[in-house]
Order: C-alpha cells, then structure tokens, then sequence
C-alpha cells in the first residue's frame, strides 16, 4: 500500500504544540513537509506566551529527521496571523497547507459571560481564522495551490451549555469553509473542515472516564488526507472521533409552498414544513446557493409541486 507523502510541501499549523495540532505536526513532517509549529503557547484561558511548547515539537520533528520551525505569534490579531505565514515564505518560499487548530476555552452561559470571556474565545477560533486564512489564501490562490483545513465542533453543529462563545466560532467555521472552497476552486485551493473528538487540554474539568480511546492520533490522519494533495473534496466537514469517521452537512426539508401566508397558517402546516420524508441536500461547493434558488423558485412556479 502506498503511504501519502508531502515531499516538497509546506505546512501551517496553529497551536500545534500540544494535543491534536502536535499529532498534526509530527505525522506531517513524519511524511516529508515542512511545518510551520506555531503555538503562542498559552493557558487554556489565555495569557503569557511560552516558546516552550512550539520549540519542543520542533525538536520532536527534528529529532526524527524532519524540518521544521518554532512560531509564537498570535493567531488573536490580523498581525499575528500575518505573522505566522510570512515566517513560512520567509523559511521555506512557500505554504501548501494551512491547518487552523488554535483554540481556548472560557466558559459561561449566554445570561452571564462577559464580553472580555466572549471575545477572549472568538478572537482566536473565530477571528484568528480568518487572520490566518485571508493572508495564506492568497498566496495560495496565487501558486495555483493549496489545502486548508479549519476546525469546527459537534458544539458548534448541535451546540452545548455554558460555552456560547466557542459554539459561536465553530459554527461560524461553516460559513468560512463554505466561501474558501468556493472561491479556491478555480485556483486548485481545496478547503475542509475538521469536527475532531479528542482527550485533549480542552476536556480540563468534563468528566471523560466514560469515554472510549479518544487521542488524538485518531483525529490526525483524517486531517493528513484532508491536507494531501490526493484529496477529492472540498467545502465538507469530516467527523473524527473515538476511530468513527463521517461526514457532517446540512439539510433543508423540502417544505411546503403557498402564494401567501397567515401566521395561523405557519402554524397549521408547522408539521409539514418541519417534514423530513423528503430533503434537500445542496453542496455548498457545487452551486449549492443558486441550486437553493433555482428550486425554491421552481416550487413557487409549479404551485408547490416537488422540484427536481
């Protein structure tokens, strides 16, 4: 059996000194890339940066033969993801990969967080995103080239207490993938998402002896094949968790259709709107928008008919 190399390629990875963005780090650069480890190296909650966990992976992949380089710049602001990626022309001319896994956690409902806890959390899973997205889609568009790979939830698709700001950010994943595999596919710059299950840092505090394995070695090669070249899709989310993997996405129900509406009329239907014997499945990187469209107007069209 063939084992998928990245010779020759590049790689951008966000708080890869610990968890699941180490295991990313170290099978990467096991396969031939070069890694970019960036870790600002902080607490869970935020806080002084520490070069020491960045450093040690690199000296885990150097030790081991690969190649690679410490980063401990902040995903949190637009010049700290600048940052990040311009290291990587800087040291090797040029970014292939880009995997966002920095994260923090601060809990609090949605009655009681404070706006320092909220935006804590969404500058670095949300914000910080797009601070290194923006900058390293670019170039990639640019070469012709690029895999990126972004980290959504199972909190951000079905939502859980106490963490509206980190549900908030994974949620808004969806909508970041959905835009870059879209406007990536002309220039051969594939992007997914990663909805990970792992015993890392994060699970601090949640009662987990119930769990079955969870590392993260089982969450790293679905993001290797995610980042590999070979990959055959784009604008999806792939769950990995417990050694299960899938494939999440959203459904509309095909819902019903009248000229006009009354609010008793919503209400007298609701059971048929909410109907989930036929569904919708529109691929966000296939026309999903304009095929959304073109069959709700088709449905108005017809009267209501089913649309094809």
């Amino acid at each position: 059996m063939t084992t998928r190399r990245f010779d020759g390629r590049v790689a951008v990875i966000t708080g890869a000194g610990r968890g699941l963005g180490r295991e990313y780090a170290l099978l990467l650069a096991a396969l031939g890339a070069k890694v970019v480890v960036n870790d600002l190296g902080a607490s869970m909650q935020g806080g002084d940066a520490d070069a020491g966990p960045a450093e040690t992976v690199v000296n885990e992949i150097k030790a081991a033969g690969g190649e690679a380089v410490a980063n401990t710049d902040s995903v949190a602001t637009p010049e700290g993801g600048q940052a990040i990626i311009d290291m990587a022309m800087q040291k090797y001319g040029r970014i292939d990969i880009l995997i966002h896994n920095a994260g923090n956690v601060r809990y609090g409902s949605l009655a009681t967080i404070s706006h320092e806890d909220f935006r804590a959390v969404v500058d670095v899973h949300f914000l910080g995103a797009f601070n290194v997205v923006r900058p390293a889609f670019e170039l990639m568009c640019k070469a012709g080239y690029g895999r990126i790979v972004l980290t959504s939830s199972i909190g951000g698709l079905y939502g859980m207490s106490n963490t509206v700001n980190y549900a908030m950010s994974k949620a808004g994943m969806i909508g970041l993938n959905n835009v870059a595999a879209i406007e990536g596919a002309e220039h051969n710059v594939k992007c997914n998402a990663i909805v990970p299950g792992a015993v890392t840092r994060m699970a601090d505090g949640l009662d987990t002896s119930f769990y079955p394995p969870m590392g993260p070695e089982l969450v790293a090669p679905v993001v290797g094949w995610l980042a590999h070249e070979t990959c055959s899709v784009t604008g999806e989310m792939l769950i990995s968790i417990a050694g299960r993997i899938s494939r999440a996405y959203i459904e509309e129900t095909e819902g019903v259709f009248q000229p006009d509406w009354t609010i008793d009329e919503v209400a007298a239907r609701i059971g048929e709107i909410r109907d989930q014997s036929h569904v919708w499945s529109l691929h966000p990187a296939e026309h999903g928008h304009t095929d959304h469209i073109k069959r709700s107007c088709e449905m108005a069209r017809l009267g209501g008919a089913a649309a094809t």
